[in-house]
């Protein structure tokens, strides 16, 4: 049983312990969505002030749903669409402070106001999305983006 209770008083610490934890649980299996749904489950267990936590994979150059958690999301997302899309196109993390001022935005939840969009990338491709949304605006700060860039880099080992 897995049972991690990560919690620090500032964000580089609780990003070291939140990928420390990732590292141990994608270790040795080489399933990605088993990985992506442990680390959507890790990452809403541990982040504060998020509404949705998941990945868009990349599937014959298309975004897919895959694993998260929160409401039912978009289904399909198009390279360039949104702020999703935007980070697959660019290969370029997307920290967006009010997405209702984000050109595209594509609205799967009303109650979204920030996001943050991490691409996954091994050998130059596109595997993946990591995507966060928030309730508040300008919840994603530089170490969160930071934070998400290194738990991106974990998981484009483990796909």
């Amino acid at each position: 049983m897995y049972d991690f209770k990560i919690a620090a008083a500032d964000s580089a610490t609780l990003y070291r312990d939140l990928a420390s934890a990732l590292e141990g649980l994608v270790a040795g299996e080489p399933d990605a969505i088993a990985n992506m749904a442990n680390a959507a489950a890790l990452i809403w267990e541990t982040l504060p002030d998020l509404n949705w936590a998941g990945f868009y994979r990349n599937v014959g150059g298309e975004l897919v749903l895959g694993p998260f958690q929160g409401r039912p999301a978009c289904i399909r997302i198009k390279f360039g669409e949104g702020v999703c899309g935007a980070a697959a196109a660019t290969l370029r993390p997307q920290r967006v402070e009010d997405v209702n001022a984000f050109p595209g935005h594509i609205a799967c939840d009303a109650a979204s106001a920030s996001e943050l969009v991490v691409p996954i990338v091994r050998d130059g491709q596109l595997l993946a999305v990591l995507d966060l949304d928030s309730p508040t605006p300008g919840r994603f700060s530089e170490e969160d983006e930071a934070g998400c860039v290194k738990l991106a880099e974990i998981l484009a080992g483990a796909f």
